[in-house]
C-alpha cells in the first residue's frame, strides 16, 4: 500500500472517531467530491442521524441539482431540498467581494432553521484542508458566525486525499471535476441576474456535452470567455468543434466568443 493511500486511510478513521460526538447531522450536500465523500462516511457512523439538505438556487444547474440528488437516493442516504433566498438579497445581487459571504450566510441559516425543526444537532460543510489555504473564501464567516463544523479540514484531509478514499469507496465522484457555483462566473462588480445564470448554464452545457471535463464560461455582457484546460485548447478551436459552439453560443446571445489561452484556473472573474 502506497503511504499516501496508508495516510489516506488513518485520516478516515480519524474522520469517524470525530463523527461520532454528533448525536445527529446535518450536511451541506452538493454532489460535488467533498460533500459526497463526507456524506457517506457521515452516514456509515450516524445512520439515519444524518441528514443531507441540498439547496437549490438558480447558482445551481439544474442537472448538477439532479444528479446530486439522484446519488443520494442510489446510496441510501437521507436527502432533503432547501431553497435558501439569496436572490432577493440586494448585497448578494451587488455581486461585490463579499458575495460568496451573503450566499453562505443565506444558506446556512436555512439549514438552521429546518435543524430546529427536525431536532438536529449540529450544521456540517464539505471544506477541506486545501481550502483553508484560500483567503478569498469570505464563506468562511458565515461557517463561523453559524458554528458551522467542518470535519474534513478539522482532520488535515487535502481534496487528494478525498478523491483515493472516494475511490476506494466506489463514489461516482471520485474523478469528478471541479465545480463552483454559476454566479462565480460573473465579474466581481457586475450585478448577477437570473437571466445571465440561466444562459451561462446553457452555455457551459454545450461544453460538457462536446465532452470537455474541466469548464468555465466567463460571462462579461456580451461576451464569452471560455476557459478549459490547456490540453484541450487545440481541440476548442478545431473544427467542427469551434463552429458548433459558435453557432450555439451566438444562440444564446452573445456577440463576442473568445477562449482564454491561459487555460482553466479558479477566481479569474474576481479583482
Amino acid at each position: 500500500m502506497s503511504l499516501l493511500k496508508e495516510t489516506a486511510l488513518q485520516k478516515e478513521l480519524n474522520l469517524k472517531k470525530y463523527l461520532q460526538q454528533f448525536s445527529s447531522l446535518a450536511i451541506a450536500y452538493s454532489g460535488g467530491v467533498d460533500s459526497t465523500y463526507l456524506s457517506a462516511v457521515a452516514h456509515e457512523v450516524l445512520n439515519n442521524k444524518c441528514v443531507l439538505l441540498i439547496a437549490d438556487t438558480p447558482s445551481l444547474p439544474r442537472e448538477e441539482l439532479k444528479e446530486a440528488i439522484e446519488l443520494a437516493k442510489q446510496q441510501n442516504w437521507n436527502v432533503s431540498i432547501i431553497y435558501p433566498e439569496e436572490f432577493k438579497d440586494e448585497r448578494f445581487l451587488r455581486n461585490d467581494s463579499y458575495r460568496c459571504y451573503y450566499c453562505k450566510s443565506e444558506l446556512f441559516k436555512t439549514m438552521m432553521e429546518f435543524t430546529k425543526q427536525n431536532n438536529i444537532s449540529a450544521i456540517a460543510c464539505g471544506e477541506n484542508a486545501d481550502d483553508l489555504l484560500d483567503t478569498t473564501r469570505t464563506g468562511k464567516l458565515a461557517m463561523k458566525e453559524f458554528g458551522v463544523v467542518t470535519p474534513l479540514s478539522e482532520i488535515g484531509m487535502t481534496k487528494q486525499e478525498i478523491r483515493i478514499l472516494s475511490e476506494l469507496r466506489q463514489l461516482p465522484t471520485a474523478d469528478k471535476p471541479s465545480f463552483a457555483c454559476l454566479s462565480s462566473r460573473i465579474p466581481t462588480g457586475t450585478p448577477i441576474t437570473i437571466e445571465d445564470l440561466k444562459r451561462i448554464e446553457h452555455a457551459e452545457k454545450i461544453l460538457k456535452e462536446l465532452g470537455f471535463r474541466q469548464y468555465r464560461v466567463r460571462n462579461h455582457q456580451n461576451l464569452a470567455r471560455i476557459e478549459v484546460e490547456i490540453s484541450d485548447l487545440p481541440r476548442l478551436v478545431s473544427e467542427p468543434i469551434r463552429s458548433k459552439i459558435l453557432q450555439e453560443f451566438q444562440s444564446l446571445g452573445y456577440r463576442f466568443i473568445t477562449v482564454d489561452i491561459a487555460g482553466y484556473r479558479t477566481g479569474s472573474t474576481t479583482g
